[in-house]
């Protein structure tokens, strides 16, 4: 399929799925905006797509579920014992 074909393609598409699509306002601060627009264009997607995908993850995720923080399970502790002591390694005194 050609270079053409495949835009004729994608637009159709895209105009089909406008249609079926309802519009809404969404209040966000300047930060956060900028930083949605900043991470649309890294990702190569308009704004209204990264909206989407966002609130559709959002809205998929099992109730009460929350985000691991993003440093979760970068580092190795070099100890295979680690697991088992945890309790030992957390919650001791520091001043010990």
């Amino acid at each position: 399929m050609s270079a053409r074909a495949i835009n004729r393609c994608a637009v159709t598409y895209s105009m089909c799925n406008m249609y079926a699509m309802k519009r809404t306002t969404v209040f966000l601060d300047e930060q956060t905006l900028a930083k949605a627009q900043r991470h649309a264009r890294r990702e190569g997607v308009s704004f209204a797509t990264l909206v989407r995908e966002a609130l559709a993850a959002y809205l998929a995720r099992p109730k009460g579920m929350i985000a691991m923080p993003s440093v979760a399970g970068r580092f190795a502790s070099g100890t295979g014992s680690t697991s088992e002591s945890v309790d030992d390694l957390l919650w001791r005194d520091p001043h010990e």
